[in-house]
């Protein structure tokens, strides 16, 4: 679609968030930090749903022994499985917010630059 047909371009400038230098550091640094804890730690579930010597896994597993909760292998690698890559999914929307900031000064994005990426001359 072209901007001549009222294409969907005008609409994307409202999608990066203008701010402060200081704020646009912070909001970088911990939205890329939350990112990668989120995919390590995803993945560390999603190692103990699959392997039965996970190092989570032997410590969840003890913990629901030491209280007396069984529950069944299966259940308990569904979980982990849903609930680590829900984990990942989550990382990954906090990094896809935080590439949406920019501090005042920045360059504009390709998209707003005017120039026509498909046209490499």
């Amino acid at each position: 679609m072209t901007d001549s047909e009222g294409g969907d371009r005008p609409g994307r400038r409202g999608r990066d968030v203008v701010v402060p230098m200081r704020l646009y550091k912070t909001v970088t640094v911990f939205s890329t930090l939350i990112a990668v804890v989120s995919v390590v730690f995803g993945f560390m579930l999603l190692d103990a749903a699959t392997l039965n010597v996970s190092f989570l896994g032997n410590i969840v597993r003890g913990a629901f022994a030491a209280v007396g909760f069984g529950v069944a292998d299966g259940v308990l690698s569904t979980i982990f499985a849903a609930v680590g890559l829900s984990i990942i999914a989550f990382g990954a929307g906090v990094y896809v917010i935080g590439t949406r900031f920019r501090a005042r000064g920045m360059g504009k994005s390709q998209e707003d630059s005017g120039e026509d990426p498909s046209n490499d001359g």
